[in-house]
């Protein structure tokens, strides 16, 4: 799964990145473009000067010391008069007189606007960060010196120490918000606030023991050129500002959240018990899927999914001559021996290649575009494989940096294959995320807010669209493998199911759990977390399912529509040919492309 705290629709009330721009000092300047490639690039200019953080994970550095406090009022009216702004520009454009493609950048913008500004009206700033993601949980990888924040010159040093510095504004303008929201009645869960105390007292961030301090890391990995004064100067100015700015803002918003905001936290689970509750999910619904699928229809999907997948599992548990009910089947299959045939890190990174071998002739016949973005497969480091999972992370668009598929192996004679290891590689590796998102990043006649834009909904559609080519790649002929595609496809429908029931109301947190674990092999703790993941987060782990079924629905209609005309090569780069897209603008790029066929 891609990083999706760093590119989600903003306006989420956890997103990340930043804020406090007073109107006076706006960072926007005033230009009006004339046609849709200025409006598109001056768009995003400004957009990274409202969340310079973005910028930084982009690799663009102008920004590196900006911190703005991105929840407070101010801030927020100043960057909806600027989306406004941006509207009036789309107005002046001529949409028949635009070409295909314009028309689809034109489409993604309006989409983008409208969303944005739409967010606002539910006042996601109450919300300002939960458990599973927003800047107090994000900004520890900045400042690790391992995230996306360069620390290689003095100047990077001196850029990072202005963000420490800022960011007790921002924890304090949190703090506020929290306040507003407790007024005005929407506030988190009890169940989820009690997650978020820990974190903010978490021992790498609070320790005053420097050396064992995540935020001291840059100090520990000083470039080489650097001499002892530079040396002594960023060891005593970091020390300074993680004892006075960084410990004290966790330490304040730990002691907040445990004593004032606990006890007015909420005992229920779904947003249906906050005022106004079912329009907002409605909203954050149709945000994360780009679609307009209710949450009645969606949830109906995703019953409908489950039984299906449950029928296939039927027939995997009698290949494999097992005699117990389908519940006790998914609970066998976690310590079969069979299900778990590696003894070394070696032997299951073997296992990754050798899936990457099988596949790659039958690429050819599926894509005529391919990324020039080279890929490898590593073992997750040491360091960080107790807590990481499965995962990819995009190469850099110059190529310099390949896009790498990362697997935590802690004990590779536990690595168990019906976790989903042939459609693991083809969601995340290739062709999945990897042919996704480097054609997106390297293809530079797209305009930098598409280059580097995401939508959850496409791009994790596709990527889960992709494990379902595994039997056309020779796939899941091992019946221990095609039970790890059933889970990894079950976990996307029972989302489906217990997202939208627990907003509804038509399910609590526990019955969501008991849900989850009867269909998917996870532990307690795993489908705890997991539920507790679509509590704060409403709507979001909707869209890989519905992404996916959006895009087969496509192929199978044009399939059906063209005949012996239907090319699947030219279908696929098509779908990839301009990124990440909401499903409704993906729609329309479609009909043109079959109309071409034609």
């Amino acid at each position: 799964m891609k990083n999706i705290l760093s590119k989600g629709i903003l306006g989420l009330g956890l997103i990340i990145s930043l804020a406090s721009c007073k109107k006076s000092d706006s960072p926007l300047t005033k230009v009006t473009p004339t046609n849709m490639d200025s409006i598109a690039s001056n768009y995003y200019e400004q957009y990274l000067k409202l969340y310079p953080l973005e910028a930084t994970s982009q690799g663009d550095t102008r920004y590196n010391d900006q911190l703005p406090i991105n929840i407070d009022k101010d801030f927020i009216s100043g960057e909806i008069a600027f989306y406004n702004s941006v509207q009036k520009q789309l107005e002046n454009v001529d949409y028949k007189a635009l070409s295909d493609d314009e028309k689809v950048v034109y489409d993604v913008l309006d989409y983008t606007l409208k969303d944005k500004i739409e967010g606002y009206a539910y006042h996601p700033e109450y919300i300002p960060f939960t458990q599973f993601g927003g800047l107090p949980l994000n900004f520890p990888l900045y400042g690790s010196g391992e995230g996306s924040q360069p620390f290689k010159t003095e100047k990077d040093y001196s850029d990072w120490l202005k963000r420490m510095e800022k960011f007790p504004d921002w924890m304090n303008a949190a703090t506020e918000n929290f306040r507003e929201g407790i007024n005005n009645k929407v506030v988190l869960p009890k169940k989820l606030v009690v997650k978020m105390i820990p974190q903010m007292k978490a021992e790498e961030i609070t320790t005053t023991d420097m050396e064992k301090n995540i935020f001291y890391g840059p100090v520990k990995n000083f470039p080489k050129d650097f001499t002892k004064a530079q040396k002594d100067k960023y060891s005593a100015l970091y020390a300074d500002a993680i004892a006075k700015k960084i410990i004290p803002a966790y330490t304040k918003m730990g002691a907040f959240l445990e004593k004032e905001y606990l006890p007015k936290a909420r005992d229920t689970d779904g947003y249906n018990s906050l005022p106004n509750g079912n329009e907002i999910y409605r909203y954050y619904v149709k945000s994360w899927t780009t679609t307009r699928k209710t949450p009645e229809e969606i949830n109906k999907t995703g019953l409908q999914q489950v039984a299906m997948l449950r029928a296939e599992m039927e027939k995997v548990k009698q290949q494999v001559g097992f005699s117990g009910t389908l519940e006790e089947f998914i609970n066998f299959v976690k310590t079969d021996p069979k299900a778990m045939p590696y003894k070394t890190s070696k032997e299951v990174l073997n296992g990754f290649n050798n899936i990457l071998a099988k596949i790659t002739p039958k690429l050819k016949t599926m894509f005529s575009v391919t990324p020039k973005t080279k890929f490898e497969i590593r073992q997750t480091e040491k360091f960080r494989e107790a807590s990481a999972s499965a995962e990819y992370i995009q190469g850099t668009p110059d190529g310099k940096r390949p896009g790498i598929f990362y697997m935590p192996l802690p004990d590779p004679a536990k690595f168990n294959i019906t976790s989903g290891m042939e459609s693991l590689f083809l969601h995340e590796a290739i062709p999945g995320h990897h042919y996704q998102v480097s054609l997106q990043q390297e293809n530079t006649k797209l305009p930098k807010f598409m280059r580097f834009g995401w939508f959850g909904a496409y791009g994790e559609g596709w990527a889960h669209y992709c494990e379902t080519l595994g039997p056309e790649f020779g796939l899941y002929t091992d019946p221990y493998q095609k039970m790890g595609y059933l889970s990894d496809q079950m976990l996307r429908a029972v989302r489906l199911v217990v997202d939208t029931g627990i907003h509804t109301g038509t399910m609590s947190r526990e019955e969501a759990i008991k849900y989850f674990l009867s269909n998917i092999s996870y532990d307690e703790a795993s489908a705890t977390a997991e539920v507790e993941r679509y509590m704060a987060m409403p709507g979001q782990a909707l869209g890989y399912k519905i992404g996916s079924l959006r895009i087969r629905e496509l192929r199978d209609l044009y399939q059906k529509e063209l005949g012996k005309k239907f090319n699947l090569a030219s279908f696929h780069d098509e779908i990839l040919s301009q990124g990440c897209l909401p499903l409704d603008v993906m729609n329309r790029k479609m009909e043109l492309w079959a109309k071409k066929q034609k």
